[in-house]
């Protein structure tokens, strides 16, 4: 922009310009006392920039998380000053350890207050330091289109994250010499991607080829760096058997030959139990969390490891590497293909099999038939495949519904999985299946919750009222904190110390907020409450009674390898 077009805004306005100028679709968000400026000036682009009212700010940010997970665009949240941004600090820390780009916009009390104890004056960047990719504190106007560009580029660039932006009163209202807004492509010192060694990829594809007995394991990574089908292709090639991290799910479909399913606490049996027996563990876009490995000191100690990541911190953080490969996976995947052998591994992958059928007949069986009258979550996950057929984004909650539903749905596509990971935030699903809608608003979007972590944001059923946001939510009601209840059973000899949960009658409430529902406990009417559920137009809410004292099966034991996982 030429000197000619220098021109005089507020703060709050540039804002809005810079918003604009990212292309940002969705603000999720509530005004305040501290942020009333931003959302005046937001009146005036309403035709630019769609806001939604939450209900509270915690459901704020965990739908901007929700966007941005099935999006994989940056999502964005406005709050005000004071309990506002504390609301946001558990969805904070939440999108920091899964890896969410999100750009926190918070108001903040005018700046010769800052320090003096001031109504509705919370240090939150002092607060959100360690749970930021980035936070900043704007004082004066005209820093905020520098800022403001620093943040979405940080949020979206290399390993995403979150990113927070506390800007004070009177920056929003102080008008400035505007001379347009740069998007940010560079920041001196900061990295994004470390550079790819090429003798790295070389080291690495000859271990791949003398392995005998390789194992991928994958994670969220994939699916950041929209690498899906530079990953299809690599373990296509290789024939080498590959299981995902529960935020890895859906980089490739369920039913792909050479997906053995799903590592961890409730993960499969075999991916499990064969990472202490396989000879090579290549693992891509993963972190090595507590939940996959078990105990550290007894996790593929018989094997070579190849770490792919983009964050140069996680390698060797917690599982030493053989070979460690920096970089993008999308850049380094192919490089690796180019160099591998095609192979199939035939008998190696029969051993998946065979320790599959032994899950299938210790464990899942008996969850998706059950002998008794009552329902279980895997049934009623099974039963949801059957009307989405693997299409649908499932966003669960946290707890024995989260364990069912990634155990037991289909997913097609990519971006099809979202759910609390690292932090396991309850209350998480309700407003994060608003986000998910918006960010993909042609695709069915399916909440898949438990009676105790829906009464955490119920409130964002107000959200998805006003919007008439076509959601189906699905409440799996064991009348306890089923997780809970269930370590409680194994490890404290079933002392149900203050697990069980009385709760309101959920279809009323449904109804309070004009949303459909129905109850159902009974199988013969399951079917027939689901077909209904997804005929209708519309939020609508199925409540199903399951069976109160049902187990997550298999289960490695807190403190066990993952060799000792158990089938009961």
């Amino acid at each position: 922009m030429d000197q000619k077009e220098i021109k005089k805004i507020s703060g709050s306005v540039a804002i809005m310009e810079a918003l604009v100028a990212e292309e940002t679709e969705i603000i999720f968000g509530m005004p305040g006392g501290a942020n009333i400026a931003m959302y005046d000036a937001l009146y005036d682009y309403s035709q630019q920039l769609k806001h939604i009212l939450v209900r509270h700010e915690q459901g704020g940010i965990h739908a901007a998380q929700g966007y941005a997970r099935a999006s994989g665009k940056v999502g964005v949240v406005f709050v005000t000053s004071g309990p506002g941004t504390t609301n946001l600090v558990t969805g904070i820390a939440d999108a920091m350890i899964d890896s969410t780009p999100v750009v926190c916009i918070t108001g903040q009390v005018a700046a010769h207050l800052l320090g003096s104890d001031a109504f509705q004056e919370t240090d939150i960047i002092n607060i959100s330091t360690p749970i930021t990719k980035w936070n900043y504190q704007i004082t004066d106007a005209s820093e905020i289109p520098s800022v403001l560009a620093k943040a979405f580029y940080i949020a979206r660039s290399g390993r995403p994250g979150p990113v927070l932006i506390d800007i004070t009163k009177n920056a929003q209202v102080q008008f400035f010499d505007y001379c347009g807004y740069e998007k940010c492509n560079h920041i001196r010192s900061y990295r994004p991607k470390p550079i790819v060694r090429e003798q790295y990829i070389q080291q690495a594809a000859e271990l791949i080829n003398r392995a005998q007995k390789p194992l991928v394991i994958w994670g969220q990574g994939v699916i950041l760096g929209r690498a899906e089908q530079e990953f299809k292709t690599f373990i296509e090639k290789s024939g080498i058997p590959a299981a995902w991290t529960v935020l890895g799910a859906g980089a490739i479909p369920s039913d792909h030959q050479l997906n053995v399913g799903m590592l961890g606490m409730h993960g499969n049996y075999a991916p499990n139990v064969l990472t202490n027996d396989c000879d090579l563990l290549i693992a891509i876009g993963m972190r090595f969390d507590d939940r996959v490995t078990g105990r550290l000191d007894s996790y593929a100690k018989q094997a070579q490891v190849i770490h792919l990541d983009i964050d140069p911190a996680e390698i060797d953080k917690n599982v030493s590497t053989t070979i460690p490969v920096w970089g993008d996976c999308k850049e380094t995947l192919p490089l690796l293909t180019a160099l591998i052998d095609k192979k199939e591994h035939k008998d190696w992958r029969r051993k998946f099999q065979s320790l599959y059928k032994e899950e299938i007949d210790a464990v899942i069986h008996a969850e998706l038939n059950p002998a008794s009258d009552e329902l279980t979550m895997g049934e009623v996950v099974q039963l949801l495949n059957e009307f989405t057929k693997g299409d649908a984004i499932l966003v669960s909650d946290v707890g024995q519904n989260q364990m069912a539903t990634i155990r037991y749905s289909k997913l097609n596509h990519t971006r099809s999985n979202v759910t609390s990971g690292g932090l396991g935030t309850m209350g998480f699903a309700l407003p994060a299946a608003v986000g998910a809608k918006y960010g993909a608003p042609e695709r069915t979007v399916l909440a898949i919750i438990g009676d105790g972590g829906f009464q955490m944001n119920i409130q964002e059923l107000g959200t998805i009222m006003q919007n008439s946001l076509d959601i189906k939510i699905v409440i799996l009601n064991n009348r306890f904190l089923g997780m809970v209840r269930q370590w409680q059973e194994l490890f404290n000899d079933s002392r149900y110390s203050f697990s069980d949960m009385e709760n309101p009658d959920f279809v009323a409430l449904a109804a309070a907020y004009r949303i459909a529902g129905k109850c159902v406990s009974e199988r013969e009417h399951l079917r027939d409450a689901i077909k209904k559920m997804f005929e209708h137009k519309g939020p609508y809410l199925l409540e199903v009674m399951v069976s109160k004292e049902n187990n997550i099966f298999p289960m490695i034991p807190a403190g066990a390898a993952v060799s000792e996982i158990r089938l009961k």
